[in-house]
C-alpha cells in the first residue's frame, strides 16, 4: 500500500509527522509532499523512512494567479507517485487535490480535518462538499466535526473519527522550577498560563480578534487579580505567520491591563519543562478542535480551564477532567480560574483524570492503527476493522 500525504507546511503540523512515523512502523509506504525537504519536520520524515517530495500545493488564496500552476503541479505529483490513496491534512491542500484531479479521480482521497473553522462558515463548508467526488472520504478529529459532516450529508460509510495524535510520553509532571526562576517568583505564588500561537484576526471571516482568545485571558486575569492580587500570569507562544503586529497589540493590552503581572515569553522550544511550573493552564479559544496546549497541559498533570467550543468537550469535561466555560466571557473564565486555584486538591484530581484521558485518546500508535484500518477498508483490503475511539 502506497499513500501520498500532502501537508501544507514543513515547520508545523506535528500531528502529521507522528502519524506518518507510526504508519511506517506498520509497514505502509508513505510519500510526503512538503514545501521543503530540508526544513522543519522534513528530516524527521526522512528518518522514519518516508519519501519526501518538496512541493507546495496549498491553495494560493493570496496569489490567485498561481492557481493554474499549482493545480498542474498537483497533477504531476499524483502521476509521479502513483499512490493507492491520497491523504490531505489541510483545507487548502484538500481543495487543490480535488480541483486538480477532478471529482471522478480513480484515486481515493481522505481529508483528515485538523480544524473546525471552515465548517463554521457556510460558504467554505459548502465548498468542501461541492468539490468532493464519490471516492472522497473524511476523518473527523473530534465529535463536533463528525456531527457537522453528518448534518452536511456525508454518509457514514465515508466518514470516520480518529483524533490527531502527538507524543503522549514526552511530558512529565515533575517541576523543574526553570520558568519560575526566569520570572523571579517562588513556588508558592499561583501561576496561571496560556500556551498558544498568536493568530491575527481573519478579516474575511468577520473576525476582529484572534481565534485563541488572548484578549479574554488578559481581561480574566485582571478580574482574578482583583480577588487574588498575588496571582501571576504568563502567555507562551509567538505570532503565526505575519501576525507580529497583532502580538504587539496584545503585549500593549497586557501591559496596560495587568500592570506588569503578565509576562509574554514568545515562542519557546522548552514547552515540556515549562508546563509543570504552572498551577493552571487556560485555553480560552473562540473556535477550536482539541488544541495540543490542552492535551499537553493534562499530560503534565496541570489542571485546565477551557471554553466549551468545538472539540474541547471531548477532552475537557466539566467537573471531571477540568472546567468548561462559555467562550468570549472573561467573567466566567475568571470565576473558573478562581475556583480551580481555591481547591487545589480538586484541581489535581481533575488533572489526573484528564491525563489518563489524554494518554488514551491521543496516543500516536493507537490512532495510526485506526487510520491504517480506514485505509484498508477504503481500498478493500482484508483485515479491515475500524472502531471509533469512544466505542
Amino acid at each position: 500500500m502506497k499513500v501520498l500525504h500532502i501537508v501544507k507546511t514543513a515547520v508545523g503540523a506535528g500531528w502529521a509527522y507522528h502519524q506518518v512515523r507510526e504508519l511506517r512502523r506498520l509497514g505502509i509506504e508513505i510519500v510526503v509532499a512538503l514545501p521543503s525537504d530540508t526544513e522543519g519536520f522534513a528530516p524527521r520524515y526522512h528518518e522514519v523512512g518516508a519519501t519526501v517530495v518538496p512541493i507546495h500545493v496549498d491553495f494560493p488564496a493570496r496569489q490567485p494567479w498561481r492557481m493554474a500552476s499549482t493545480l498542474a503541479a498537483c497533477r504531476r505529483l499524483a502521476e509521479r507517485v502513483k499512490p493507492d490513496l491520497i491523504h490531505t491534512h489541510h483545507v487548502g491542500t484538500t481543495l487543490v487535490a480535488r480541483l486538480a484531479l477532478g471529482k471522478r479521480s480513480p484515486i481515493p482521497r481522505i481529508f483528515q480535518v485538523p480544524g473546525i473553522l471552515h465548517l463554521e462558515h457556510d460558504f467554505f463548508a459548502r465548498l468542501d462538499m461541492q468539490l468532493a467526488g464519490p471516492r472522497d472520504y473524511w476523518i473527523a478529529t473530534c465529535q463536533w466535526m463528525r456531527r457537522k459532516y453528518e448534518e452536511l450529508g456525508v454518509p457514514s460509510s465515508r466518514l470516520f473519527l480518529s483524533y490527531l495524535s502527538g507524543d503522549v510520553h514526552g511530558f512529565s509532571d515533575q517541576r523543574t522550577g526553570c520558568l519560575r526562576r526566569e520570572l523571579g517568583i517562588s513556588s508558592e505564588i499561583p501561576l496561571v498560563g496560556m500556551v498558544a500561537y498568536i493568530y491575527a484576526p481573519k478579516w474575511y471571516l468577520g473576525q476582529t480578534r484572534g481565534l485563541k482568545g488572548h484578549e479574554d485571558f488578559i481581561a480574566a486575569l485582571k478580574l482574578v487579580r482583583e480577588a487574588r492580587p498575588e496571582v501571576r500570569g504568563v502567555i507562551v507562544g509567538g505570532p503565526w505567520g505575519d501576525a507580529t503586529w497583532y502580538e504587539d497589540r496584545l503585549r500593549y493590552l497586557g501591559m496596560k491591563t495587568c500592570n506588569g503581572y503578565l509576562a509574554f515569553l514568545g515562542l519557546r522550544r522548552d514547552i515540556p519543562s515549562i508546563y509543570p511550573d504552572l498551577d493552571l493552564a487556560v485555553t480560552p479559544s473562540h473556535t477550536e478542535n482539541i488544541p495540543f496546549s490542552a492535551i499537553e497541559s493534562l499530560l503534565s498533570s496541570v489542571p485546565v480551564v477551557a471554553t466549551e467550543v468545538g472539540g474541547l468537550p471531548d477532552l475537557i469535561k466539566n467537573n471531571k477532567t477540568g472546567w468548561l466555560v462559555p467562550p468570549r466571557q472573561p467573567e466566567a473564565l475568571a470565576n473558573a480560574i478562581l475556583e480551580a486555584l481555591k481547591d487545589r486538591a480538586e484541581a489535581k484530581r481533575r488533572a489526573i483524570d484528564g491525563q489518563k484521558q489524554a494518554r488514551k485518546l491521543f496516543d500516536a500508535g493507537r490512532t495510526a492503527r485506526e487510520v491504517a484500518g480506514i485505509y484498508e477498508g477504503i481500498l478493500g483490503r482484508s483485515g479491515f476493522e475500524h472502531r471509533d475511539v469512544d466505542s
